[in-house]
């Protein structure tokens, strides 16, 4: 028998849909005792840093300085994998060590990166003495009488929840220099607790870093920007109006406004991309496996459509209905086995019946043997904790040694199970990772591949699981693919005789919502790359937001056609893996082309 779901399916549909509603959108600074620095170009990396930085991480902390000594706040949004932890220790030593400024500072961070934060501290500055405030209220308090007493330590890492509970002890007792929030895209929602909180601290100097600076829309780039800045990006400022391509009709005053947005954001923020500084990186390639279902999955697909018919229909739904519909036929899409009753069992018992059941498991089944023979090391990611126990079940009975991190793992396993996997002659095969839990801020460069098993309608959390294994510094290049992308390591760094490119695998089933989310996150991504990359604006900003609900009851309907008259037969393939990759990469030819196209690049 096989061990028990940890989550049940109302509970995960709980949470999935909760997420859903989220991503469809359902202070004056303390005195800066320090001013007036006069800025002096760093031309080498500081002594007090261990290790080796590269060239555009000391062009990355000559802007930070810079900044210091003009005494402003800005966004270090490098894309992920450039080294913004790195960047900014650097700085924090820099002015500690050779300019006698020093802390204490605070770090705001998520929970998954809260040990990995430490540990970079110490290694990259040994001479730092870093804290973690993490732990129940009696661990906190032992805390603050042992470690985190002014004069005895330089930087505090908490979290999140941290920051909101303990809020008024750190408020009151220190007068912090630097507050850093990683992963500051987490505040882009201005009245949120944690950002609500956040701003009442009364810092000398602020710093977001996060290697999404736009995730939606520009209202959340606003919300940094007023983080940072709040005096000059006042409340009452109408950001999104003020860049609004629908009032401009001529291309030179279109010109006129991405001029301004430009000269507004340069002061500020910091963006390079992998593609501008690391040019012995392979460019990113993305590749997209379509898969077919299974006549199980296509007869569940059916009747979850035909019990809504009514709703899909005449439009009367509401939009959370629209958004349970929408959930339901992705866990049919995934696997049939996340409908309870429908295992067969118990006993529940692993086998062939897992892989037959659904298309992507059956594409799975062909792609991991392939690529454990060529010596890939693969990272899977799903949205569904409850996706991540079938594959669990399915690398037991194949004999695959893998790790799992999801948001159940508890916070001191997770550094373990990555180090168990990074390990210098590891022998795991697969890392299994929730989007969510798994994309924040973890390391596993030792990797060279990238599964998506299933994609985050918020597209920016695709790219940050991606970016776990396309990272300056990995031991592999790595293969990623949405079930096909391409990404590489520098040479230098690599310690192996014949490099591979990373590739991410997208797995999507075709003539479904999938093909229709998937469609909408890369047209969502365009504006990241037109606003903050290209140097254009978006021509709608409300096209960037969560999908309306004209847009839910179109993608609901895609495909239904195509599914009720093929629900007697099963469309999963019986080619072999070399021509399924091979059909993936023309497919995806297709698309990348289709979206240069509607980018006009």
């Amino acid at each position: 028998g096989r061990e028990r779901r940890m989550l049940s399916e109302a509970e995960e549909d709980d949470i999935l849909l909760r997420r859903l509603e989220e991503d469809s959108g359902e202070g004056a600074e303390g005195d800066a005792s320090r001013q007036g620095d006069l800025f002096v170009r760093i031309t080498e990396q500081p002594s007090c840093i261990e290790g080796k930085m590269k060239h555009y991480q000391i062009e990355g902390l000559n802007w930070l300085y810079q900044l210091h000594c003009l005494d402003i706040n800005g966004i270090l949004a490098d894309e992920m994998g450039l080294g913004k932890t790195l960047q900014t220790i650097s700085i924090l030593a820099f002015l500690q060590f050779e300019k006698n400024i020093p802390g204490p500072h605070l770090v705001i961070c998520p929970r998954s990166t809260l040990d990995n934060w430490f540990n970079e501290v110490k290694k990259w500055c040994p001479r730092f003495r870093p804290a973690r405030l993490h732990g129940t209220k009696e661990e906190r308090q032992e805390l603050y009488e042992s470690v985190l007493d002014p004069g005895l330590f330089d930087i505090c890492i908490t979290t999140y929840e941290m920051v909101i509970k303990d809020y008024h002890r750190l408020a009151s007792r220190f007068q912090w220099n630097y507050l850093i929030m990683d992963e500051a895209h987490r505040i882009k929602n201005e009245k949120s607790v944690l950002s609500e909180v956040v701003r009442r601290f009364r810092p000398r100097r602020r710093l977001l870093i996060t290697g999404t600076p736009l995730q939606n829309n520009l209202r959340e780039l606003w919300a940094l920007l007023n983080f940072i800045m709040p005096q000059l990006f006042d409340v009452t400022l109408d950001f999104a109006a003020l860049f609004d391509f629908s009032r401009l009709n001529t291309e030179q005053q279109q010109h006129q406004v991405i001029t301004t947005l430009h000269r507004i954001l340069r002061p500020f923020m910091l963006r390079r991309l992998k593609s501008d500084v690391a040019r012995d990186l392979p460019p990113k390639r993305e590749i997209y496996i379509f898969v077919g279902m299974s006549k199980l999955q296509k007869k569940l697909y059916a009747d979850i459509l035909s019990k809504n018919v009514e709703v899909l229909n005449a439009m009367s739904g509401s939009k959370t209905q629209m958004l349970n519909i929408l959930m339901q036929l992705r866990k049919c899409c995934n696997h049939p086995y996340l409908f309870d009753g429908v295992e067969p069992g118990p006993p529940y018992v692993e086998g062939e019946h897992m892989v037959e059941a659904a298309g992507k498991m059956a594409l799975l089944d062909k792609l991991l043997p392939r690529l454990k023979a060529e010596g890939s090391r693969v990272l899977l990611f799903s949205q569904m904790t409850r996706l991540l126990d079938i594959v669990d079940d399915y690398c037991r009975w194949r004999g695959f040694d893998y790790c799992r991190i999801d948001g159940g793992t508890p916070g001191t396993e997770r550094q373990e199970r990555i180090d168990e996997f990074n390990a210098e002659g590891s022998k795991k095969f697969l890392f299994l990772l929730s989007t969510r839990a798994g994309g924040l801020g973890i390391n596993l460069a030792t990797a060279d591949i990238v599964i998506l098993f299933d994609s985050d309608f918020n597209p920016q959390m695709d790219l940050q699981a991606m970016d776990r294994a396309h990272r300056i510094g990995q031991k592999k290049r790595v293969r990623t693919g949405k079930a096909l992308c391409w990404f590489a390591l520098p040479l230098a760094f690599c310690r192996i005789r014949v490099l591979r490119t990373v590739v991410v695998y997208r797995f999507v089933t075709g003539d479904t919502v999938e093909a229709k989310i998937v469609e909408r996150a890369a047209k969502k991504l365009k504006l990241d790359s037109l606003v903050i990359q290209k140097g254009r604006l978006s021509q709608s900003n409300q096209a960037q937001k969560g999908p309306s609900t004209n847009e839910l009851h179109a993608i609901l309907q895609f495909g239904a056609q195509e599914v009720y008259r093929t629900q007697d037969e099963s469309s999963i393939t019986e080619a072999d893996i070399d021509v399924i990759l091979a059909d993936a990469e023309q497919r995806t030819a297709e698309i990348q082309a289709q979206l240069t196209s509607a980018r006009g690049v």
